[in-house]
């Protein structure tokens, strides 16, 4: 998509194929996601609300996100480089690090480990519990 082009829904809709109440939703749910407006109230995107969009879908529909977990992805990479290059152990080439998704992906495994650990704590009293009733 061209630089100073704008685009109708139908038209990014169909380039990112999506349907365009995907799009509109999205707009509600990503406040950086602002497609200005025709005085008939019909959307224009410019090629950064594309990319915009592409990196919401890449999130979304691609790496299985949330759109909570979308969001701070996305809050992030305006606080902090998104993308690092690093070197590839094989052929030297670059491979593009997500910064901000390795950090919500290590947030959400946090949470995990510490909800499996309070559900690990009560079937150890609960096992405590039948060993004490099965020696009485």
């Amino acid at each position: 998509m061209a630089e100073d082009k704008v685009y109708r829904i139908g038209e990014v809709a169909a380039e990112l194929q999506l349907k365009t109440s995907v799009l509109r939703f999205w707009e509600s749910e990503f406040p950086e996601l602002v497609p200005k407006r025709s005085a008939k109230g019909h959307r224009s995107y410019d090629a950064q609300d594309v990319e915009l969009l592409k990196r919401i879908k890449q999130l979304l529909h691609e790496q299985g996100m949330t759109i909570e977990g979308a969001k701070r992805v996305l809050q992030g990479e305006g606080a902090v480089p998104g993308n690092l290059a690093v070197a590839s152990s094989v052929g030297g080439t670059a491979a593009q690090v997500d910064v901000a998704f390795l950090n919500a992906v290590i947030a959400d495994l946090n949470e995990v480990r510490s909800a499996l650990s309070q559900q690990n704590a009560r079937l150890d009293d609960v096992a405590l519990n039948d060993a004490k009733g099965a020696g009485a």
